[in-house]
């Protein structure tokens, strides 16, 4: 009898709201990926309030083009798949980040003791080595979750 087979959890990562918004509003552009990833269980997207409100704010944006049917929709399919943080609080020392807006995302972060937060935004991101969580783009997430964008 040999070991048993190694069961993968699902990473836990903290979503920037524009990666989000990519993955959701562009069915078919580069982060469609992502969808797919927290359908198939590999990913669980941690969300909090804030980022929630964030999100259904950006989503009405004009320019993306959704109704008010289409954004319930998507953030419906979203949540189906993530996991709510009510009210993140951490005593960690958080990394200085130079835009106020995006310590959400670190505090959520730290908060549920996330395995990565995912982003684009050069404001996070050079935040990574002086971080205790991982701080990465969407490829990186591809490549450590071995999903195909």
């Amino acid at each position: 009898m040999g070991a048993p087979p190694e069961v993968k959890r699902p990473r836990r990562v903290v979503i920037d709201t524009n990666v989000v918004v990519s993955a959701l509003a562009f069915r078919h552009g580069q982060l469609a990926w992502l969808r797919a990833a927290w359908a198939a269980g590999v990913l669980v997207p941690v969300v909090s309030g804030e980022t929630l409100a964030e999100l259904l704010q950006v989503l009405a944006y004009p320019k993306f083009g959704l109704d008010a049917d289409q954004r319930k929709l998507a953030v419906t399919q979203y949540m189906e798949h993530a996991e709510t943080v009510k009210t993140p609080r951490t005593r960690a020392r958080l990394p200085t980040c130079r835009d106020p807006d995006d310590e959400k995302f670190l505090r959520l972060g730290y908060a549920a003791k996330a395995d990565a937060i995912v982003t684009g935004d050069r404001d996070l991101l050079v935040l990574a080595d002086e971080s205790k969580i991982a701080i990465i783009p969407p490829a990186e997430l591809a490549q450590v979750t071995g999903v195909r964008p």
